[in-house]
């Protein structure tokens, strides 16, 4: 049984259509890496899954609460420590996971520093702490090693790791290679076709014409 699935999927970026015909399915314990140039749609997909967004086309199946996404921000509150971001996450989400995660993301000696003292690759790391504590099984991630360095890139590919050994799941789009037994999925045959071909983008224009 599939924990999120898209069905003959097509999305649009600010009103354009990137991508269309799109379908996959992830299970307990695999992980699915988007790949595709710049610009292909790989956010917009992303917020799509994560429900930021409707698609223009399709389905999007998950259980209720089950996704946790991670996108490019950081979305740390700069004015509280590491240890009071991650408890206002839990307390969100209903967990008591903040210890557990502030070490797993090689936090602890950081957990009463002001996040707005911290650099880009620790703010990345706090940032990427919050998936611990959402007790999420659905990981949705845009490019999550960005500012990282070499040590913390293998530092977070063990977490997800550890996640898809305890049943979760993850969708990752990334250029960098986490040591993840994944499925890659190359997003460039599945580019909205320009309107004169007759892709998704015709119809869309016609329906707004």
């Amino acid at each position: 049984m599939s924990l999120l699935s898209a069905h003959d999927l097509a999305v649009a970026r600010a009103g354009v259509p990137v991508l269309e015909g799109l379908s996959f399915a992830l299970t307990a314990g695999r992980a699915l890496v988007l790949r595709g140039p710049n610009g292909i749609g790989k956010t917009t997909l992303l917020r799509t899954i994560a429900g930021l967004q409707p698609p223009l086309q399709g389905q999007v199946q998950a259980a209720p609460e089950a996704v946790a996404y991670a996108a490019h921000a950081d979305g740390v509150k700069a004015t509280l420590s590491v240890a009071e971001n991650l408890t206002f996450w839990a307390q969100v989400f209903g967990t008591d996971t903040v210890g557990a995660a502030i070490d797993r993301m090689n936090l602890r000696d950081l957990a009463d520093r002001r996040a707005a003292n911290l650099s880009a690759g620790q703010k990345r790391r706090l940032g990427l702490a919050r998936l611990l504590v959402t007790g999420r099984p659905v990981w949705v991630m845009d490019e999550p090693t960005v500012s990282l360095d070499v040590a913390s890139v293998r530092l977070f590919g063990d977490v997800v790791r550890d996640h898809l050994a305890a049943g979760g799941t993850a969708l990752i789009a990334t250029h960098i290679d986490l040591g993840l037994d994944a499925d890659v999925l190359d997003l460039s045959p599945f580019k909205a076709r320009p309107a004169a071909q007759g892709g998704i983008a015709s119809a869309f224009d016609e329906a707004f014409a």
